[in-house]
This record gives structure tokens, C-alpha cells and sequence, in this order.
């Protein structure tokens, strides 16, 4: 990809799980209980469920590989606030999953029924987590603009990207 991070390409991957995973489970559960589908239906959210966290696990880690070339150009709070909801969000993601595959495994009725509505509950606070996450890795990008640290010079120019101290003064109305 010619120099270009992997981390926004990862990212897309738990934010898109995220965003439908509650619906899914909400169907595999009103659908169960209505005899519609067997509980075996319930693998196919746990699997998202898992994909979510293995993604976000993934996108933490490249974003951490990408940290030291960002931050020459963005202001390190930015960074570190959407590192802290990154990794609150992977606990989510990880609980969830954790819940959804308890849930598939447990045979008996009663607990597998609290399991899988404990992993819908997760996926909802998951999912305001990751809201929280893309919101801070927005403002990166369009507030801070991380891109810089990525941008080529035009062809002829040496001058390397603005640096995090010529940023870091910088609001809202001065980037307009």
C-alpha cells in the first residue's frame, strides 16, 4: 500500500461488526425463543462476536505501531484519549465475546438464555464504546489531521510535515 498505514484499513473491520452485531443477536434471540432457529444459530453471533474482538485487538495493534510517526503531528492528549477508549472498547469486545461463546456453549435453557442476553447487553455497551473510539480516531484525523504524517512533500519540496508543537496551539477556528 506504498507507505500507508494499516490501522484505518483495520479499523473499519470491528466498527462495522459493532454496529450490527446487537441486531444480529437481538434476531438469534427473539428467533430461539420463538423455535424459528435452533440454538446452534446462536455460533453464527458468537462468531461475529469473536471476529469484533479479534479486529479490534488487531486495530489496537497497528494503531500502536502508528503512534511515534502520528504523534510528531498531532498533540499526544488526542492520541492518548483515543488509545484509552480503544482499549475500553477491546474489553468490551472481548467480554462480549467471551459471553456469546459461553452462551453457544452452555446446553441447558435457563443459563444459556442469561449468557446469551448478558453477550446483548455487552454488544450495546461495546458498541457505545466503539462509537466513543471512532469519535476520538476522528478527530485525529479530521481536527488534527494525522494524514500529515503520512502526507509526501509536493514533488520539489523538502518541507516535512508541520510538527506537533506548531499544532498543538491550534482550535477549531483556526483550522477554518
Amino acid at each position: 500500500m506504498d507507505g500507508l498505514p494499516l490501522h484505518p484499513v483495520l479499523v473499519h473491520v470491528p466498527i462495522g461488526i459493532a454496529s450490527v452485531l446487537p441486531m444480529v443477536l437481538v434476531y438469534l434471540l427473539w428467533s430461539q425463543r420463538r423455535g424459528t432457529l435452533p440454538a446452534t444459530a446462536w455460533w453464527v453471533g458468537a462468531g461475529l462476536a469473536v471476529v469484533m474482538a479479534g479486529g479490534a485487538f488487531a486495530a489496537m495493534r497497528t494503531g500502536e505501531a502508528e503512534e511515534d510517526r502520528v504523534e510528531k503531528v498531532v498533540p499526544e492528549r488526542a492520541i492518548h484519549a483515543h488509545e484509552e477508549a480503544a482499549e475500553a472498547f477491546l474489553t468490551a469486545a472481548a467480554a462480549t465475546a467471551g459471553l456469546a461463546v459461553l452462551g453457544a456453549l452452555v446446553k441447558a435453557a435457563k443459563p444459556s438464555l442469561a449468557l446469551r442476553s448478558l453477550a446483548l447487553a455487552a454488544s450495546l455497551v461495546a458498541l457505545a464504546l466503539c462509537v466513543r473510539a471512532g469519535h476520538a480516531g476522528g478527530l485525529l484525523v479530521y481536527e488534527h489531521d494525522a494524514g500529515a504524517a503520512y502526507r509526501k512533500p509536493p514533488s520539489g519540496a523538502n518541507a516535512p510535515p508541520p510538527d506537533a508543537t506548531e499544532r498543538r496551539g491550534r482550535g477549531r477556528d483556526d483550522d477554518r
